[in-house]
């Protein structure tokens, strides 16, 4: 399982979950390979409030990705870390 933070570079900076991946939304299609994930790994996105993260699951989902889910902000990502 891969937590990725699709909010911006000083967001991240400033608080995200520990080993979590980072790729501002805007980038995921450039840059999602570079973490060499299989099209089934479980990926959990999260951003602030949830959009930025829908907008990202939707990329993912459209280049094949079938194990991604939006978890919303980092708040309610929280909530969920194992």
């Amino acid at each position: 399982m891969v937590w990725l933070d699709v909010r911006t570079d000083a967001e991240y900076a400033e608080d995200h979950i520990a080993g979590s991946a980072h790729i501002p939304h805007e980038e995921i299609a450039l840059r999602i390979a570079d973490l060499g994930l299989d099209k089934d790994t479980e990926i959990r996105v999260y951003c602030r409030s949830g959009r930025r993260a829908g907008i990202a699951l939707a990329a993912l989902e459209e280049m094949g990705y079938t194990n991604a889910t939006n978890v919303g902000g980092l708040g309610d990502a929280r909530e969920l870390e194992d």
